[in-house]
């Protein structure tokens, strides 16, 4: 087997091809990042399969899709097997190597002799999910909105103060059409058109009415494709449409994982052990996929208000010894482990020119 790491950037990919056996590097290549280079660098790879008697290849890529994410789909079609390494993996392997300093090189060799270093059948693996990525597209854009129709709303509040506004908005009422509609009206009134403070208070508003309908219209959007891809996952107590659309994007797909410790680990909420002699202690893990660690943190947060038998398990941690956060803590772990199995029991077979994965 050879073992074929990657690091990624925005304008170039460098490989960097090592033996599985002895972590030896017997080649590197850097290819600029479009498909003619991406097409470059899988003839390059596949000359030194057939050198090597025709070796299993496994492309160890490190995880920062955003700059990766098009290479990652390239192979994927091609039938390759990809696993993705924690950048902090990489780190660790570059600073226990032989060569000092830092380059593209150097962090592709690194990234490579960590997969081997970890053993490739233990990362997480890369597939491709056309409805996933879909679906984490829209969320993402979701998000977007959201934050910015938050901040135009900052903006208008003070403006709005200024003015003196006798339009009693009630808290979260930027949100509503009627109320933007009401604000509209006022700040139109002829006696006020001219003035540069109401002139940009306009402004925002039709700001936040246009970001309101696209959010909305994206809400109804992930709803519909959560409720054809995912419909299990809304039955988890606490797991609504945009919770259960931030799951599916960033897990991007629940076959990579062979167990449900693999997916806490990646999701942050497996506890790290820090004991010594007679103390036996757990500590926060605080590495993982943030954006997933949240999605269960919501749905933890609302069992424990509403779930009975949540709120039973975080009663029982509690009479343990834990308080209420650690407790939690426990919970979101558990969750992890309902969230992987819920999505493994009804996997769909991924499409015939997608499974080599």
């Amino acid at each position: 087997m050879i073992v074929i790491g990657t690091d990624p950037h925005k304008e170039t990919f460098t490989f960097a091809l090592v033996v599985a056996g002895t972590g030896e590097l017997r080649s590197s290549e850097t290819v600029p990042a479009t498909t003619d280079g991406f097409l470059a660098v899988r003839a390059w790879a596949g000359r030194h399969a057939d050198a090597e008697g025709d070796a299993e290849v496994v492309w160890a890529i490190e995880d920062c899709r955003h700059v990766s994410g098009r290479l990652e789909r390239f192979l994927l079609a091609c039938g390759a097997r990809i696993v993705r390494v924690a950048p902090h993996l990489m780190a660790n392997a570059r600073r226990g190597g032989r060569r000092r300093g830092k380059s593209d090189e150097i962090d592709a060799i690194a990234v490579a002799r960590a997969a081997v270093q970890e053993g490739v059948d233990t990362l997480p693996c890369a597939s491709l999910d056309p409805d996933a990525l879909d679906l984490r597209l829209l969320l993402d854009h979701h998000d977007d909105l959201v934050q910015e129709r938050t901040r135009d709303q900052s903006r208008l509040w003070w403006h709005l103060h200024e003015l003196e506004c006798p339009v009693a908005v009630p808290k979260g009422g930027l949100d509503r059409p009627m109320w933007l509609t009401r604000l509209q009206r006022w700040l139109a009134r002829p006696e006020r058109r001219d003035q540069v403070r109401v002139r940009i208070a306009r402004a925002l508003v039709a700001e936040l009415a246009s970001a309101t309908r696209q959010i909305t219209t994206l809400v109804r959007e992930i709803r519909d494709r959560v409720r054809a891809y995912r419909p299990e996952l809304l039955q988890i107590v606490g797991c609504g449409p945009l919770t259960a659309a931030k799951i599916i994007g960033e897990t991007a797909g629940a076959d990579r994982f062979r167990t449900d410790a693999q997916f806490a680990r990646m999701a942050g909420v497996a506890p790290i052990p820090v004991s010594s002699g007679k103390t036996d202690r757990w500590r926060l893990d605080r590495g993982g996929n943030r954006q997933l660690n949240l999605a269960l943190h919501r749905i933890a947060v609302v069992q424990g208000r509403l779930h009975p038998p949540a709120q039973q398990y975080l009663e029982r941690k509690q009479a343990e010894g834990k308080n209420r956060l650690e407790a939690l803590r426990c919970l979101k772990r558990h969750l992890a482990r309902t969230v992987l199995h819920t999505m493994k029991a009804t996997n769909r077979a991924p499409e015939p020119a997608l499974a080599a994965t």
